[in-house]
């Protein structure tokens, strides 16, 4: 006897992985979520100046209307949350 397939179920929606926030300049910037899994290199958090260590989750904060690959930033994801009550504390030329 054969069986009828089974029907999809709908899904829950995944998180996004990336989205659209303003940073602490006012301009807007693209905020992707980095896994733990996926953070393979050290990084220097602009916003508390301390090493975001592999195998750290974190997020990579990308400008939308200037700027470009080179620009982005890896953030802690608290760092990022504060980003209003603190601004970077280093200077990027």
């Amino acid at each position: 006897m054969r069986r009828r397939p089974r029907e999809h179920r709908r899904l829950a929606p995944l998180p996004p992985s990336r989205r659209v926030e303003t940073g602490p300049d006012g301009y807007d910037y693209e905020v992707r979520a980095v896994t733990a899994s996926r953070a393979v290199k050290v990084y220097r958090c602009p916003g508390c100046d301390h090493e975001i260590r592999v195998a750290t989750a974190h997020v990579v904060v990308v400008p939308i209307d200037f700027g470009d690959v080179d620009d982005r930033r890896h953030w802690h994801t608290a760092c990022w949350g504060n980003r209003a009550n603190r601004g970077p504390t280093r200077k990027w030329s």
